[in-house]
């Protein structure tokens, strides 16, 4: 009788160099779109940019902390809209930073939280196709 053992290998990013690739481009998405919507977005720039790095990384904590709990509770939701329900959570996050950080990171209205939580989602996209895959790979 033969046995097989089939094992689960999956490679992992180092932590910090995850950790420091989302920050690098939560910062870059959220000052792209506050220079582009200057009026409905607002991050202030006192301290040399203090606070957006402070909107990065508390956006990075709930996305590993808050989002899966999110996702698994709005399943439901999300299969019944067949996927389209699942940008609004990241709209949530954005909401919840908006909160945590009072006056110095606003964004005004649902529909600028939208275009910045799609433009997150796009830039999480490229930075796992572009970034994260090839160095992966090269680690193999």
């Amino acid at each position: 009788m033969k046995m097989v053992i089939i094992t689960n290998k999956s490679k992992r990013l180092n932590s910090f160099l995850d950790w420091f690739i989302h920050m690098v481009g939560y910062a870059l998405v959220l000052i792209a779109v506050s220079l582009i919507f200057k009026k409905t977005i607002y991050i202030d720039n006192n301290y040399f940019g203090l606070w957006g790095l402070m909107a990065a990384i508390i956006i990075y904590i709930l996305n590993k902390t808050i989002k899966p709990i999110l996702v698994w509770l709005t399943l439901p939701i999300t299969g019944l809209t067949l996927g389209l329900f699942y940008p609004f959570i990241n709209v949530f996050i954005l909401n919840m930073v908006d909160f945590i950080l009072g006056n110095h990171f606003e964004i005004k209205g649902i529909f600028m939280s939208f275009i910045v939580a799609l433009c997150i989602s796009l830039m999480n996209l490229l930075m796992s196709g572009m970034i994260i895959e090839p160095i992966l790979r090269r680690n193999s």
